[in-house]
C-alpha cells in the first residue's frame, strides 16, 4: 500500500510517517521503480504500535525502547513494566505541576476584579517573573496574592 493508504489505516499521518523514517522509528519503505514508498501489514502494525504509544504520551525514545522490547521476544516482562513505570512517575510529576498552575491561576482569577480598572493580580503576577508561586498577602488587594 501506498504512504495515503498506511497513513489511513495506521491513523499515522503521512508527515510522521516520513518523520518517523527519517528518525529510525521506523524500517525505510521499500521504493517502487517510481520511487513511491509501499508499506505492508508489519508496517501498518508498527506504525498503529507507535500510534498507541504516542496516545499514552510516551516520547519517542521512549517508543524506540518499547519498540526494540516489542520485537525480542526473549524480553522480560519487568523490562516493559519499568519503562511503563517510569512514564508514569514522569506523567504524575507533570499533573502535579498542571495542578499546581490550575491552582495559581484560579487564585488569581478569583481576586482580579474583572471590571473597568487597570489593577489586576493576574497580570502584575506575570510580570513578576521568577520562580514559584509561593502564597503570601498583598496589601494592595488585601488579599493573598501568589509570590
Amino acid at each position: 500500500m501506498n504512504i495515503g493508504e498506511a497513513s489511513k489505516v495506521s491513523g499515522v499521518s503521512s508527515k510522521m510517517i516520513r518523520y518517523y523514517e527519517q528518525i529510525g522509528l521506523i524500517s525505510p519503505a521499500v521504493r517502487t521503480a517510481s520511487s513511491y514508498r509501499t508499506y505492508g501489514d508489519n508496517d501498518v502494525h508498527t506504525l498503529r504500535f507507535i500510534r498507541r504509544a504516542r496516545d499514552l504520551g510516551f516520547s519517542v525514545e521512549q517508543i524506540k525502547e518499547l519498540l526494540a522490547l516489542w520485537r525480542d521476544r526473549s524480553r522480560a516482562s519487568s523490562d516493559v513494566k519499568a519503562v511503563a513505570l517510569e512514564h508514569i512517575a514522569e506523567l504524575e510529576r507533570k499533573l502535579a505541576a498542571i495542578q499546581d498552575m490550575t491552582r495559581t491561576l484560579k487564585h488569581l482569577a478569583s481576586h482580579c476584579h474583572g471590571d473597568g480598572r487597570p489593577d489586576c493580580p493576574i497580570i502584575e503576577e506575570m510580570a513578576k517573573g521568577g520562580g514559584p508561586a509561593k502564597t503570601e498577602i498583598n496589601p494592595r488587594f488585601g488579599v493573598e496574592s501568589l509570590k
